[in-house]
């Protein structure tokens, strides 16, 4: 059998971290009648108000088509519209519906009980770090991802403070 070395292991885990989060904060969405997916859709409008599918589906890293049908459904529950672009009428502009509103203060609701669970055992100063850890960790594979050559400077005390 093969001796995987440390790096792996942790992208495993990081792998499966974010794997069972979802599939927790899926079965909470299902019991109200919504998908995680649809959850991240109407949270990214709120923090994004106009985007466009092919905008959001780059967010969500998913498929124009997959945004579509998850906007069609909200759309049919009344939390979504479609509006034309003003620039130019081939694109969709999606905007949130005052019915969203509830929903959006439920979802809130629930991002902090999921929090409050992943944190359970592991106290303040070693959620920090490991939060800044994973900024780090963020900034890192998308400075990557950009073809950097060079990363940033690493996070000391003085930079944690401002993560």
């Amino acid at each position: 059998m093969a001796n995987y070395p440390q790096e792996e292991d942790v992208l495993f885990l990081i792998g499966d971290i974010a794997r069972l989060i979802g599939v927790y904060a899926d079965r909470i969405a299902r019991t109200r009648g919504m998908s995680k997916a649809q959850w991240v859709l109407l949270i990214k409008l709120a923090q994004n108000p106009g985007l466009s599918q092919k905008d959001l589906a780059q967010m969500m890293a998913v498929e124009p088509i997959t945004v579509g049908r998850l906007v069609d459904r909200l759309e049919s529950h009344g939390l979504v519209e479609r509006v034309p672009d003003e620039q130019d009428r081939r694109v969709w502009r999606l905007q949130l519906l005052p019915a969203a509103e509830p929903v959006l203060a439920e979802l809130a609701e629930r991002r902090r009980e999921i929090v409050t669970m992943i944190g359970q055992g592991i106290d303040d100063t070693t959620i920090a770090t490991m939060r800044a850890g994973m900024v780090r960790i963020k900034t890192n594979v998308s400075h990557a991802l950009k073809g950097g050559d060079s990363f940033p400077q690493p996070i000391t005390d003085s930079t944690k403070a401002a993560v």
